[in-house]
C-alpha cells in the first residue's frame, strides 16, 4: 500500500514482528487454529512468525499431526487455564493468568509478538487487552472495527461496542483509525467517512453528533481524513456510499445485533417460503446457484474478524464459531496491519488531529474525558 499520497509519515517496518494466537479460545477447540495456522502459512508467503499459545503438549502433537510443528515460522508457549464464555473480564484478570488469552496478550506487552489473535470471551479480550497494553498516545479509549457487507462492497463500521459512553474526541479518533483500517483491510487510498446519524441536515442529531461533525469537517480541511459528511441508516447499505461508518459503541453494537438477527429472520421466512410446495421447491433448485452466490457474498469467513483499534499492539477478535478458513484471514489480517504498522500511522494521525482541534475555539471537544 503506497501512504505517501495521505499526508502522513510512511509505516517503520517491523521484521522481528511475531502473532501471538489465543489457540485454546475457539469453539472449535484448538485444532481449528492449529489447521488454520497451516493454511495461512500455504497461502501467505510473507505472513509473519506466528507463537501458538497454549497447552503446549496438545497444540505440539495437532502441529505434528497437521506437519507443521518444525516448520521456522511455528513456535509454542504453554498457558495452562482457559478462558470461558460465562467469565468475568476483572475476575479472569485476577484469577487466570496463566490462561491463553492473557499469556498471548502479555507476549505484546512484553515484545515477544506484536499481534494477538483470539476468538474467546469477547468482554474478557477487550477488557485485558485495554488494560495489560494501554492506548495510543494521544487517545484514551479503544474501538471494535466490524465489516459489513453492502451493495456492491462492504464498509467498516467502529465503534461495534467497546466504547459505548463516547465524546466528541473518541468518534474523531474512531474516524482515523476507520479510515487506516479500510486503506489495510480493502486497499482504499483514501477510504470515505460517513457519521451515523438521524438526517443529513446541519444540526440535525444530539449534541454528540453536532459537535464530532464540526470537529470532523475540520480535519477534512486539513487533509487528515476524507469526511464525506453525517449518513442516514438507510444509505449505510447503498451501493458505493461510504468505506468507513462512526458511531459510538452503544449504537454501534446495537446495529450489528439487529442486522445479524434480520440476516437471519429473512433465511428462515425464504427457505421456509421456498420449501411450501413443489412447485417453488423446483424454483429453489433452479435458483441455487444463485444463492450460493448470496451465501458467499456475505460469509463471514472472508473476513476473520473485528480488530480492536487503538491500543498499543494489534488485536484481532475472531468469532467463538469462526472456522479454520475464517482464523485463516484473521491471522493473515493480523499480519497485515504489523507489516504497515498502522498504529504508528493512526498515532501520526490523531496527534495532528489533537492539535488542529485544540488550535480552534472548540478545544474542549479534543479533552479526552474519562
Amino acid at each position: 500500500m503506497d501512504y505517501s499520497s495521505y499526508n502522513t509519515t510512511p509505516p517503520v517496518p517491523n521484521p522481528a514482528a511475531r502473532i501471538a494466537i489465543d489457540a485454546m479460545g475457539s469453539d472449535m477447540g484448538p485444532s481449528e487454529f492449529v489447521a488454520a495456522a497451516k493454511l495461512a502459512l500455504a497461502e501467505f508467503p510473507s505472513l509473519h512468525p506466528m507463537t501458538l499459545v497454549g497447552d503446549e503438549p496438545t497444540l505440539r502433537a495437532l502441529a505434528a499431526k497437521a506437519g507443521i510443528a518444525a516448520h521456522p515460522k511455528i513456535a509454542f508457549f504453554h498457558a495452562s487455564q482457559i478462558v470461558t464464555m460465562d467469565d468475568n473480564p476483572l475476575a479472569v484478570i485476577r484469577t487466570k493468568k496463566d490462561s491463553s488469552m492473557l499469556r498471548a496478550i502479555e507476549q505484546v506487552k512484553n515484545g515477544f509478538a506484536s499481534a494477538i489473535v483470539s476468538c474467546g470471551n469477547t468482554g474478557c479480550l477487550v477488557g485485558a487487552g485495554i488494560i495489560k497494553l494501554r492506548t495510543l498516545e494521544g487517545m484514551d479509549r479503544a474501538a471494535l472495527a466490524a465489516i459489513v457487507p453492502r451493495q456492491g462492497g462492504h464498509f467498516t463500521l467502529l465503534d461495534a461496542g467497546a466504547n459505548p459512553d463516547a465524546k466528541p474526541a473518541h468518534l474523531v479518533h474512531n474516524a482515523i483509525m476507520g479510515a487506516h483500517f479500510a486503506r489495510v483491510e480493502f486497499g482504499i487510498e483514501r477510504p470515505r467517512v460517513g457519521l451515523l446519524t438521524i438526517g443529513t441536515e446541519e444540526g440535525k442529531g444530539n449534541t454528540l453528533i453536532t459537535e464530532t461533525h464540526d470537529a470532523l469537517k475540520r480535519l477534512a480541511a486539513a487533509g487528515i481524513i476524507n469526511y464525506t459528511g453525517p449518513v442516514e441508516g438507510f444509505h449505510l447499505f447503498a451501493t458505493d456510499h461510504v468505506d468507513v461508518v462512526i458511531c459510538d459503541g452503544f449504537v454501534g453494537n446495537i446495529c450489528l445485533k439487529s442486522w445479524e438477527s434480520l440476516a437471519k429472520f429473512f433465511t428462515k421466512e425464504l427457505k421456509s417460503n421456498l420449501l411450501s410446495n413443489p412447485l417453488r421447491k423446483l424454483g429453489a433448485l433452479l435458483s441455487k446457484g444463485a444463492f450460493d452466490a448470496l451465501r458467499r457474498r456475505v460469509q463471514p469467513e472472508r473476513f476473520g474478524g473485528a480488530p480492536l483499534l487503538g491500543i498499543n499492539g494489534v488485536l484481532v477478535k475472531a468469532h467463538g464459531s469462526a472456522n479454520r478458513h475464517a482464523l485463516k484471514n484473521a491471522i493473515h489480517d493480523a499480519s497485515e496491519m504489523i507489516t504497515v504498522n498502522i498504529n504508528h500511522l493512526i498515532e501520526a494521525d490523531v496527534e495532528k488531529a489533537n492539535a488542529l482541534i485544540a488550535s480552534g475555539a472548540d478545544a474542549a471537544l479534543m479533552k479526552n474525558e474519562q
